[in-house]
């Protein structure tokens, strides 16, 4: 076999074999493959596609390239969730307690943020003291002794991807559905849940820009989890406005925390009461309209937040922050960026604001670039909001008041005022599972 020949065969237009499609993967993670043809393959499949049944083969190629975790030493059920990204995401902070106060073990493996869009395991480590390196033994007593723990991403979880993904990135051809669905998804398998729930963003902020294009990676990705036993569903979120009201990692800390004690924002919580409820769904606790009152009821009776601080306890994190987060290290500047008219917020690019938080330090452009826990925006005003000249739109926070200038720059340059009120879009557009699509 050569991959001169698979090259070739997709070119074409041709349906790759698992042979070929393991060949292809195998041989570039072990070094027989060059750079130059591996990119040479995958810019074939961007522009030629792939079938399901091919995607489905690539994806466990991939998920088999690394380690596979066995989670069958954890008691129960375990439920994973994944998203694709977004700003002021934090949703993982509130739904994973929620529904392990519920009854159902959270194994999680999160990543960090690159880019615009934040991490999981950075904002847990914003939490003094917060371990999110876990050995195997102390991740599965965790979890089968409080339910819970939510670690960093093992190095050797799906190594393809991570080969695979930097290639893409530096070929263009980051941008295409079944290559999109066999990164995320090889990982997830690879992870060893039984349920997972997929959150696919779209909108300004995330890298799905329109709905079709969201569906059909919804309905692939839950495709390839069912055709390898799991119990999948996907939900579209909206990112055309980031959830909640704070970004960066402890002020989204604080605001989950909010959440959690049953006060926080309307938005972040309707958006998490329907990804926890769906996830108690397939754990099988039950239908929608049960699993959302489960949901609803370890919040109001306050299990669900002390399940985070034993989390957060039993990983070394000082939980004093998160029962009072005035404790957590305050960033040394701020800045009120002001409306300079009256009108309506009409416009104001989700991805801008993520960028605008890196460039105050809360984020990270390279892999290794370090980050600064208190920096961030807090959103005063958001889409359709109601603004008066002078009235504050956001604040900024830094250590550094040299970041303010660039900072407000790109948050304004994405912000539009207008005389009247846009529509709002939903907060989540559809629901996908094997049965189909059910759009709201």
């Amino acid at each position: 076999m050569r991959m001169y020949d698979i090259i070739a065969k997709k070119r074409d237009g041709g349906t790759l074999t698992r042979e070929e499609l393991a060949f292809a993967v195998n041989g570039y993670v072990d070094g027989s493959i060059p750079d130059y043809q591996m990119s040479a393959l995958l810019m074939a499949i961007y522009l030629r596609g792939m079938t399901d049944a091919e995607t489905a083969q690539l994806t466990d190629v991939m998920a088999h390239s690394g380690d596979m975790v066995d989670l069958s030493a954890i008691r129960g059920i375990k439920a994973d969730k994944h998203s694709t990204g977004g700003v002021g995401d934090k949703t993982t902070l509130v739904i994973a307690p929620i529904v392990a106060a519920c009854g159902v073990k959270i194994a999680k493996m999160s990543g960090r943020g690159l880019g615009h869009t934040g991490g999981t395991v950075d904002k847990m480590e914003s939490v003094p003291g917060t371990r999110t390196a876990l050995t195997q033994e102390e991740f599965f007593r965790q979890v089968n002794e409080i339910g819970i723990a939510v670690i960093g991403q093992s190095g050797q979880i799906a190594v393809a991807d991570k080969k695979m993904y930097a290639l893409r990135d530096v070929t263009a051809t980051v941008g295409c559905i079944p290559l999109i669905a066999s990164s995320i998804m090889s990982k997830k398998l690879a992870a060893g849940s039984d349920a997972i729930l997929l959150d696919v963003t779209m909108g300004s902020g995330a890298f799905m820009k329109h709905l079709d294009e969201a569906v059909e990676l919804a309905r692939l990705m839950v495709s390839i989890g069912t055709a390898h036993g799991r119990k999948v569903a996907a939900l579209i979120t909206d990112m055309d406005t980031p959830l909640g009201h704070n970004i960066g990692n402890s002020l989204e800390v604080a605001e989950s925390m909010e959440v959690l004690q049953g006060r926080g924002p309307a938005d972040l919580t309707e958006v998490c009461l329907q990804l926890a409820s769906n996830m108690l769904y397939l754990a099988g606790k039950g239908d929608l309209a049960v699993c959302r009152a489960m949901a609803r009821q370890v919040i109001d009776d306050g299990t669900a937040f002390e399940k985070c601080c034993q989390m957060f306890a039993a990983q070394g994190g000082d939980t004093t922050v998160l029962r009072d987060p005035s404790r957590f290290r305050k960033a040394a500047c701020a800045r009120d960026l002001v409306a300079d008219r009256d009108g309506y917020i009409v416009a104001n690019d989700v991805e801008r604001i993520g960028n605008a938080s890196v460039l105050l330090g809360a984020g990270r452009i390279k892999k290794e670039d370090s980050i600064d826990f208190a920096a961030g925006i807090i959103l005063h005003k958001k889409l359709g909001d109601a603004v008066r000249a002078g009235e504050p739109l956001c604040t900024l926070y830094a250590d550094d008041e040299a970041l303010f200038a660039p900072a407000a720059e790109m948050y304004l340059g994405g912000l539009k005022i207008g005389p009247e009120r846009p529509a709002i879009p939903p907060l989540v557009y559809a629901r996908v599972t094997c049965d189909g699509v059910e759009r709201f």
